[in-house]
């Protein structure tokens, strides 16, 4: 599981929502797998259970997870995901940005290329 950073700027329910997405989006978590109960996860990282309650209904809001009553939370498909052209907006804009700095560290087009095409094909890490 994920680690919590105390002087983080970002919320605690900001953390806990940003590690689920990293995990699921990296397929550490896979679709259909049942996430920690908001009990055992709270008492995991030492937070409040409303925090975990919290993050987990931004979450199930946002199509990471459902929740079947009275067995848990599950990983969503990806399919099931809303589209958030906000955020999709922001991450390109990321995107961009990590792209002005590969090639300000000299890295070439064609090998920036050849990192999305790794990505892209097998979700996974350039290297």
């Amino acid at each position: 599981m994920f680690q919590l950073d105390v002087k983080n700027r970002k919320s605690i329910y900001e953390q806990v929502i940003d590690s689920f997405k990293e995990e699921i989006v990296s397929g550490v978590l896979a679709p259909g797998e049942k996430m920690p109960s908001v009990r055992d996860l709270s008492k995991q990282l030492t937070i409040n259970p409303n925090t975990v309650q919290k993050a987990y209904r931004e979450l199930e809001r946002e199509g990471y997870c459902y929740t079947v009553s009275g067995l848990g939370t599950f990983v969503a498909k990806p399919e099931q995901i809303t589209r958030d052209d906000e955020k999709i907006g922001e991450l390109k804009t990321e995107l961009a940005r990590l792209i002005q700095e590969l090639r300000y560290q000299n890295v070439s087009p064609d090998e920036i290329r050849d990192a999305v095409d790794v990505v892209l094909t097998n979700r996974g890490e350039p290297k």
